[in-house]
């Protein structure tokens, strides 16, 4: 298997004739380090024989911006690759949590893909993602909104994204999700025949991340085995799209 090399903030691996590229956006502080916090979902792929590019980044308040710098840096990968082994790849974006919303806001609209799969959808204003923020924006008057706002964020969507095809994976005991939210979103567009669907599975949110996550920095019971089975059936719904 081959190992995981970076460019820029992009971790990638790259099989000698890969079959397809996903292209993943992780979600809040455990993106820094995506081919270790996603560990087990991104070997799976591999194993099949998947190209991955896997964006690495700590989140801030600017996500438009974020958004265009890892759509660049992703393209810019992408290209590499492609040059490498001399044939186009079909393209499956992937976003977990915030990711989602940094895919979604992408300066293409999902155009350059040829799906999008949005794991946990989350859009929550800062001062409920980060609690401490409104003492603390006040105290030292820091920005204290992310930008675009969630509902800014549903409405550049509405209007700029064009990418049909969609799937949204909510996790029964994810008490932060928001896909039915995005779903709506997503039908509501005029510009497009939408294919939008959501599928439902059993776990949490932090289904997606690897076994080895620690229960003391993230609050949540780390039981392998089902979490595990979890991963497994992500893994299998995102492989049949390739």
């Amino acid at each position: 298997m081959a190992d995981w090399r970076k460019f820029e903030n992009t971790f990638c691996s790259w099989p000698a004739k890969p079959k397809g590229l996903i292209e993943l956006i992780g979600g809040s502080y455990i993106s820094a380090a995506p081919q270790v916090t996603y560990r087990n979902l991104l070997n799976g792929l591999r194993k099949s024989q998947i190209a991955i590019h896997a964006w690495s980044y700590f989140p801030g308040f600017d996500h438009q911006l974020q958004a265009v710098q890892a759509w660049r840096e992703l393209r810019s990968v992408k290209s590499k690759l492609e040059k490498r082994i001399g044939y186009k790849l079909q393209n499956i974006r992937v976003g977990h949590s915030l990711g989602c919303k940094l895919h979604l806001l992408s300066p293409d609209g999902g155009r350059n893909s040829d799906r999008f799969i949005a794991i946990s959808f989350n859009n929550y204003p800062a001062s409920r993602s980060i609690p401490i923020l409104k003492n603390v924006s006040s105290r030292f008057k820091m920005q204290s909104e992310f930008s675009p706002s969630p509902k800014k964020t549903l409405d550049l969507i509405k209007e700029f994204y064009i990418q049909e095809k969609n799937i949204l994976i909510s996790f029964r005991n994810d008490k932060i999700d928001e896909t039915n939210c995005l779903y709506n979103c997503l039908r509501s567009r005029e510009s497009t025949e939408d294919q939008s669907k959501i599928i439902s599975l059993s776990g949490d949110h932090l289904t997606p991340a690897s076994v080895g996550i620690s229960k003391e920095i993230f609050g949540v019971k780390n039981i392998s085995v089902e979490r595990n089975n979890n991963i497994n059936k992500l893994l299998k719904i995102v492989l049949q799209e390739l």
